[in-house]
């Protein structure tokens, strides 16, 4: 199996990104905000969309992915108890708010009402599955709006 590698720069590329983020999990402690490196970073377990959508039926999958955002200046977050390294996060959207191009604000969506905001001097962000994919019964649902 070849990993997923992607590299985002501006909105239309972090959209993707998101994508295939969507109903990742992880770990709060699986996330790391490197100060020195002005990188924030998270492992996650990724659900292997592209598998969902290219109709191979080969059963679902997830994978482990790391993500890491660089350029970041500072990091905030929301609703997210860091005392807790074992709480499980779901991963539901990354977006970007430009505010003074090319700066502006990275916001990762959990699930709950969780948020992590990285304001950043520019857009980088890179994703990377990590070693095999594995089987999995389940398939992330989300209930009508």
């Amino acid at each position: 199996m070849t990993g997923l590698r992607l590299l985002a720069e501006d909105m239309q590329d972090l959209e993707i990104i998101s994508a295939h983020l969507q109903d990742a999990v992880g770990r709060t402690g699986d996330l790391a905000y490197l100060p020195s490196r002005r990188r924030f970073a998270l492992i996650v377990n990724r659900f292997r969309w592209e598998i969902e959508k290219g109709g191979r039926r080969h059963g679902h999958q997830r994978v482990r992915t790391g993500l890491h955002f660089d350029n970041v200046l500072r990091v905030r977050s929301r609703n997210i108890d860091h005392d807790q390294p074992n709480r499980v996060l779901s991963l539901l959207a990354v977006r970007f708010e430009e505010t003074d191009a090319p700066s502006g604000r990275v916001i990762l969506v959990f699930a709950g009402g969780a948020e992590i905001l990285l304001e950043v001097e520019a857009l980088d962000v890179h994703l990377s599955d990590i070693g095999q994919s594995w089987e999995t019964p389940n398939v992330p649902a989300h209930p009508p709006e």
